[in-house]
């Protein structure tokens, strides 16, 4: 039978050495094995733990590996990060376990020259840690990399947040993402109630809670296997965030409308619009990619909307719209950094660079889609990111290069609470009921 913890290093030296994606090498192990579900989620621990807390891992390991044995190999690196996280991080895992297991790890997997180095190194650290330095480590006199070492982020992003929210408050947000995420639904109105998806869970055992101010939100604590939940196969709901389901009533889509989703893979906010609008009106779900607008038609399938017309392209050249549509929606592919809870190496694969890339297409797809909306109309923009350059840095441009645009600032009903500046809400995770978010409501004069 699989042990997790070799399922687990397997996974890990596969992100190493192919720099393949934390969750793509996760699964590809857990279909390999034959663990039990309380032993998978074990792993699933393991892997996103270690990958989400490298650079903490790696400083430890830097300064308690004296010999150029745990420096110079690889595989004994990624053996160390899983035996050190199991020691800083994983209180229900006895200190002498995680030792004798990583020991005999680096055993069974062609490292029996190097276990005493690895022994050495975990004991050693066991010596010196306390309450008050966790790491056991000094760390860096300079306050964002002080931060990032502690909570294991990249200079750049805390030294936005410091930015941004001044560094006590970044250091909470730091922490915040460090937390595994929760679990939100929006129930289908169109197929059942709030009451009856409430009951359903409460008799399958399973405790929800009702999201202030979103009439269709429920949170999960925790949950297994998503299809195997009452009511998926009824399509009484669908999983959605909760800031992501704040976009779509900001968008405030009526019946009969014509409205665009010019970013609308998966789904999920295609489908809260054809809910909203009674599932009466044309609405357009675009998307570059078939197998991302599969998703789309498995879900509006699944939740039994017929209102979704689905269109494959590139947004910037759909001039088939151009002054037709009563509202546009504009999510737009982002860096995703408030997001960074939910997926675990996203933190070491975005890069200020990309974060400029990123930027300019969020400003093309823009400029696009603007010219579809009607005269009176709206389009909503929005991004799973906190990231300024990706929000105020696309939208202030715009604003200036197109006079007969302005932000409208939603009613007091929507429950928002007041816009942080002039140019939309930034919805901070640590602050706010679900994921980092931006969003702006925008009408044509």
């Amino acid at each position: 039978m699989s042990h997790p913890r070799q399922v687990a290093f397997w996974a890990l030296k596969e992100i190493e050495r192919k720099d393949t994606y934390a969750e793509v090498a996760l699964q590809r192990q857990l279909a390999k094995s034959d663990l039990t579900r309380g032993d998978r989620a074990l792993v699933t621990e393991f892997v996103y733990g270690v990958v989400r807390r490298r650079r903490s891992l790696d400083a430890v390991i830097d300064q308690f590996g004296k010999k150029p044995a745990a420096q110079q190999a690889p595989d004994l690196r990624v053996l160390l990060r899983l035996g050190f996280y199991q020691l800083i991080y994983l209180d229900r895992v006895a200190a002498a376990l995680a030792v004798d297991s990583t020991v005999e790890l680096a055993k069974a997997n062609r490292l029996g020259g190097l276990s005493n180095v690895a022994n050495g190194m975990l004991r050693e650290y066991l010596r010196q840690r306390s309450a008050d330095n966790p790491l056991g480590i000094s760390l860096p006199e300079n306050p964002v990399s002080r931060l990032g070492v502690r909570h294991s982020y990249p200079d750049w992003i805390v030294q936005q947040w410091c930015d941004q929210l001044g560094i006590e408050e970044a250091e909470h947000l730091c922490r915040w993402f460090n937390q595994p995420p929760q679990l939100y639904l929006r129930i289908n109105p169109l197929r059942t109630s709030l009451e009856e998806v409430e009951n359903n869970f409460l008799e399958a055992g399973i405790a929800v809670e009702r999201l202030p101010n979103l009439p269709q939100g429920l949170k999960l604590p925790s949950a297994g296997h998503i299809e195997a939940l009452p009511g998926y196969t009824e399509g009484w709901w669908t999983v959605q965030d909760a800031s992501a389901q704040w976009v779509t009533h900001l968008l405030n889509p009526q019946p009969g409308e014509v409205i665009v989703d010019a970013c609308a893979a998966p789904g999920g906010k295609t489908t809260h619009m054809a809910e909203l609008m009674g599932d009466r009106g044309q609405i357009w779900a675009c998307d570059r990619t078939a197998s991302r607008l599969k998703k789309v038609r498995q879900n509006c399938q699944r939740l039994q909307l017929r209102s979704v017309q689905l269109l494959q392209g590139d947004s910037r050249e759909f001039r088939q719209f151009e002054g037709s549509c009563d509202r546009v929606l504009l999510d737009v592919p982002c860096s995703g950094l408030g997001t960074l809870h939910r997926r675990a190496d996203l933190r070491w694969r975005q890069t200020p660079q990309g974060i400029v890339e990123l930027a300019q297409l969020q400003a093309e797809l823009l400029a696009a889609a603007a010219t579809w909306v009607k005269p009176g109309g709206v389009l909503v923009y929005a991004t799973c990111t906190i990231s300024s350059p990706e929000n105020e840095g696309v939208i202030d441009p715009f604003l200036q290069t197109h006079p007969d645009w302005r932000v409208e600032t939603p009613s007091e009903a929507l429950g928002l609470g007041e816009a942080e500046s002039p140019l939309g809400f930034r919805l901070w995770p640590h602050r706010h009921e679900g994921d980092g978010f931006f969003m702006v409501k925008l009408r044509r004069r």
